[in-house]
């Protein structure tokens, strides 16, 4: 079992996908970053000097200023700034891995379809290289 295991831990895609999770969370934290401190400070100044990270509503009775006098008192807050700060950081994600995706299949265009033919005896489409059809099982060896 411990072989088998093994064998199924060292391959290939096994692996690239480790990898890719590893430089997913990593490229996670640099994204989160840039909403954090690039995009939002802007986006709080336009929309009137906000910083969204701090906009909760208070569902204690005791008032607080800040969102984090309401974590350090155990008041329970809807924290929907650092939501929205989340679903900006997802959006920057999304985006970003949809504009790799788009530029790397541009690079490697798809293979083209492989080319097929008819039956002469059933009809039915089959790989031009075929010396049988698998269909009908008819020999085509001379057939055109």
């Amino acid at each position: 079992m411990f072989e088998e295991f093994k064998k199924f831990a060292l391959r290939g895609n096994v692996l690239d996908m480790a990898i890719g999770v590893i430089i997913g969370a990593a490229f996670s934290k640099i994204i989160t970053s840039v909403v954090n401190n690039v995009i939002m400070p802007p986006l709080g100044l336009i929309f009137g000097k906000i910083d969204f990270s701090n906009l909760f509503i208070n569902l204690g009775d005791k008032p607080v200023a800040t969102l984090k006098a309401a974590q350090d008192a155990n008041i329970p807050v809807i924290a929907y700034g650092l939501f929205l700060n989340a679903v900006i950081d997802f959006l920057i994600v999304a985006f970003v891995l949809f504009l790799m995706v788009h530029y790397i299949n541009k690079l490697y265009p798809p293979a083209p379809a492989p080319v097929v033919r008819q039956c002469p005896f059933c009809k039915m489409d089959i790989p031009d290289d075929a010396t049988r059809c698998p269909h009908c099982t008819s020999d085509l060896t001379g057939v055109e």
